[in-house]
Order: structure tokens, then sequence, then C-alpha cells
């Protein structure tokens, strides 16, 4: 059984710092270390001053992106509590919109310097899940981004103050946090396999082979959560949206294989 522990880590002076953003952090570390490995490993022509550049920008898109798009989906709130949207602190970040700001900004800066996106987007997307591994530890500490109620022995407890309406009753819900943190390192492994058995890999068949197997886990997983923050009919924006990425990475691969005769 889960029991997520105090939300704050420590204290400097009277601010709060937060398990939520360490977590976050330790993320972006990790995931920076790794980048510095694989380009010296198997992406030699990638300078280290370029990546790094390049990095910082991905960076601040991701997290400008992925609070963005959270606001966005909880618009009728954010609009009525405008001091809360630059709050990230408090939890209320999106995967998809850090997914689509980092690519945003990454192409930005490819452009105005002439490099292959492709090829970097390949590096990024080797790195990228275990960073999510990492992050999706956050919710952990937070007590957020659970299923539905479970009975199962690694059953996830949710105090009172945190459960979502109509699940007031129940104790303990699925740690779909720790399923996806999971599901994100075997996509790791994937990808290296791809890596390491497929000589002279196209460029864009990691970055879109990443894209379906997160966007096909985060479809899962959304069925199982209670938090979905807008939905379509009875329909996810984020099952939407995964989709919608899953669709355009199969067409895209398809092109790049035939293109390449793979």
């Amino acid at each position: 059984m889960l029991v997520p522990p105090e939300r704050t880590a420590f204290y400097l002076g009277s601010y709060p710092v937060m398990k939520y953003g360490i977590t976050l952090g330790a993320a972006i570390f990790v995931s920076v270390l790794l980048l510095c490995y694989f380009r010296k490993k198997s992406f030699e022509e990638i300078s280290e001053d370029s990546l790094l550049d390049l990095t910082f920008y991905v960076i601040l898109g991701g997290i400008a992106g992925a609070r963005l798009w959270y606001v966005l989906l909880n618009a009728d709130y954010y609009f009525s509590h405008l001091k809360e949207i630059i709050m990230v602190n408090h939890g209320g970040i999106s995967i998809h919109g850090a997914i689509i700001g980092g690519i945003a900004a990454g192409f930005i800066y490819v452009k105005f310097n002439k490099l292959n996106f492709l090829r970097l987007a390949d590096l990024y997307s080797l790195v990228i899940p275990i960073g999510q591994a990492i992050g999706r530890w956050g919710n952990f500490f937070n007590s957020e981004a659970f299923g539905k109620p479970c009975i199962l022995p690694w059953k996830m407890y949710i105090a009172p103050e945190f459960r979502p309406a109509g699940y007031r009753s129940y104790e303990y819900f699925h740690p779909t946090f720790l399923y996806e943190s999971i599901a994100d390192i075997l996509i790791f492994v994937i990808l290296c396999i791809f890596l390491r058995k497929i000589p002279h890999l196209p460029c864009g068949i990691l970055f879109f082979s990443y894209l379906i197997l997160y966007s096909a886990v985060r479809i899962f997983i959304e069925f199982i959560r209670t938090d979905s923050v807008l939905n379509i009919g009875t329909i996810p924006i984020a099952v939407i949206v995964s989709v919608i990425i899953i669709l355009i990475s199969l067409l895209s691969l398809f092109l790049l294989l035939k293109n390449n005769r793979i």
C-alpha cells in the first residue's frame, strides 16, 4: 500500500520547499545528464554547446507549455484566480502541454541555428521518458493524478481532503502515477533497443516512436484516472489529443520508412 508523505520537504525561512518541485528539478537534472551521455555515445555530430543551449530553451518552453495548457483546460477557475496562474508550485501542469511547448521552442531554436530538427528530436526522445518517470512521483507527493478506487495490494491511500467529489467514502485508489512511471521506463528501454539494434536509423524514427508509445500509454491511463480536466462528451481531451498525435506520428513514420526503404 502506498501512503503519500507530507508535501513539504523543508522550509527556507518561512517559505515551504515542496517535494513536488524537488521531484521536477530532479527529473530535469537527470534528463540533462542523460542527454550528454547519449550525445557522446550515439550523436557525436551534435556539439555539446549547441545541445546545452537548446536544452535551456526546451526546458523553458516545456514548463511554459505545461502550465499554459493546464490553465487553458481549467480556464473558468484560473480566469477568476489570476494570481494562481503563475503558482506552479501549487501543482497543475500538463504533459501534453510540456511536449508541445518543448517541441515548439526547440523547433524555433533549430530553425534559427540551421540544425537538424529530427536528429535532435531523436536524442531528446531517448531521454524524455526517464524525465517523465521521475516527474510522475511529484503527483504521488501531491496526492494527485490518481485513479479510480482500488483494492489491489499496491493501492494508494488518499486523504479525505484530496478525494474527488463522488469518491469521498473511498480510501484507496489506483496509483496511476506509478503505472505511468513504469510504462515510461519501458518506453525508454524500447527506444534504446531501437537505437542499438537498427543500424543507420533514419532521423525521426525514435521521435515519432516515442510519441506513439507515450500516447498509447496515456490513453490507457486516462480511462483509469478520475481527474480529467476537460471532456468532450464523455471522452477526456487528453485521449483525443493522444489519438491525434498517434495518427500524425504513424503517418510520419510511414513516410520516413518509405523514403528510406527500411
